[in-house]
């Protein structure tokens, strides 16, 4: 599995599609999988939702509910479920064209279970461009209309649409000279924290020269009249500076009263997707996150928080007192499959570096810190196990801290084979996966100098019968 896609919220229920080969582990012709959940964190798989055709693959794409009916696909009074994705017709690729990408629709009326693809797809051609794809879709209230942003090779495109079938262009934004590839964007409004201000951020996936290389999701924070979007083509920022969080999306249709913008990624990296040390199954996506903007003197910042539907899977919690640290610490615990949260609040140590080391008894080891001079944290997983499989993967990877305080705040989730760190109020954000002989059963504080000065923190288990 890669991309998540289609993500969206109907009658009690959370949909993730996503990019699937079924056949086999590596990347081959795309389908929609399928899974559901009430709570974004216990999922249930749904069989396959959409399949190849003599249109091509399914590509990445999103997902609304046509609230409107303005398609005219709804029945019996209710609103359908709408997939707008991208075909991608390999033999015109093979063939060397250059417009074997197109949008298409697919529709159900009964919660997602089934799907018909619409009888006239293509709805938008491709213009003659060779990438053209990742259509993200939403309702833009002011004006009346289906906004899509849509990634064309080194910039997004903007169409609007009154019935999701029948698409304008409006406008597009990239960067000037930019060599990179875009995929999978989501553009949406968040309001300050603090505030009512409201802006936009355009949320655009990067397939290399990432933060720490590779792909990566970075983000622009501007104003969306409903045809154009304007932001600061300099200023990208990213949403995730670990090597392996990408194509981050974000849901459709959360209810009002809940207000939050939900969203996962895929966690993995282009650069060796294809190649990690894996058996029967490759790819996952990231934990769910709430996003949420802030505005610190004139600039924007996105944060991003583990959702509060986690805490579910709390089982029990070992509470560390404040102390000094005078030498490396161990904690050793079963992990017995388990997933583990780990919070820790440091006092800050100056010029110094405070850290957690996770690992094993075969000599493995993971390192998670923050280092005080150059004011960063950073994730070390050269000595984490399988690196040998591709040369890109070792690394020791760095993130910018953003603190005004005196202490260091690390929440860290740990599975068998990731680790998801939220730092400084989810203002740092870093996903790594690693692959390790045997299963992390330490958890030590170091730190350079001595003494460790540890505020508080815990080390919670849990529960990890997911499905």
């Amino acid at each position: 599995m890669n991309d998540p896609n289609g993500l969206i919220y109907f009658e009690g229920e959370y949909h993730l599609f996503y990019q699937y080969h079924p056949d086999s582990n590596v990347w081959g012709p795309m389908h929609w999988g399928h899974a559901v959940s009430r709570d974004m964190v216990h999922w249930e798989h749904l069989p396959i939702a959409l399949y190849p055709d003599s249109l091509g693959y399914i590509f990445s794409g999103s997902a609304v509910i046509d609230w409107k009916n303005t398609s005219g696909l709804g029945q019996k009074g209710k609103p359908p479920m709408i997939a707008i994705f991208t075909h991608h017709n390999e033999d015109s690729e093979q063939a060397g064209g250059n417009q074997y990408q197109y949008q298409s629709i697919a529709y159900s009326n009964d919660k997602g279970r089934t799907w018909t693809k619409y009888q006239d797809n293509p709805v938008l051609h491709n213009p003659g461009i060779k990438d053209f794809r990742d259509p993200k879709v939403i309702w833009h209230e002011e004006s009346g209309k289906w906004v899509m942003v849509l990634a064309v090779y080194d910039k997004v495109m903007i169409y609007h649409s009154p019935n999701l079938i029948n698409w304008t262009f409006s406008s597009e934004f990239g960067i000037e000279c930019d060599t990179r590839l875009w995929e999978c964007p989501d553009l949406f409004p968040l309001t300050v924290g603090g505030s009512a201000e409201i802006k936009w951020v355009l949320l655009v996936s990067i397939q290399k020269d990432g933060p720490n290389k590779g792909s990566a999701t970075g983000y622009f924070i501007g104003d969306f009249d409903g045809k154009t979007f304007r932001a600061d083509k300099e200023n990208q920022q990213w949403a995730d500076y670990g090597k392996d969080n990408y194509a981050i999306v974000t849901w459709s249709d959360i209810p009002a009263e809940d207000g939050r913008r939900l969203a996962l990624g895929w966690m993995s990296n282009w650069e060796y997707a294809e190649s990690v040390p894996t058996e029967s199954w490759r790819g996952a996506m990231t934990l769910p996150r709430e996003l949420k903007l802030y505005k610190e003197g004139n600039d924007y910042h996105l944060r991003s928080l583990p959702i509060r539907e986690l805490n579910s899977l709390n089982r029990n919690t070992t509470r560390l007192e404040s102390q000094h640290i005078d030498g490396p610490s161990r904690i050793d615990f079963d992990t017995n499959g388990h997933l583990y949260k780990i919070e820790l609040v440091f006092k800050d140590p100056g010029e110094g570096i405070v850290g957690v080391r996770i690992s094993n008894g075969h000599g493995e080891c993971l390192d998670v810190c923050y280092g005080g001079a150059d004011k960063v944290y950073y994730i070390d997983r050269t000595q984490a196990g399988d690196i040998k499989f591709n040369n890109a993967f070792a690394g020791v990877h760095i993130a910018p801290a953003g603190y005004k305080r005196a202490d260091v705040q690390m929440t860290i989730f740990l599975d068998v084979a990731s680790v998801e760190l939220f730092a400084d109020n989810g203002g740092c954000v870093m996903t790594d996966i690693f692959f390790p002989s045997a299963p992390f059963d330490r958890i030590g504080i170091f730190g350079d100098p001595y003494p460790v000065i540890l505020e508080s923190g815990s080390l919670t288990m849990l529960n990890n019968e997911l499905y």
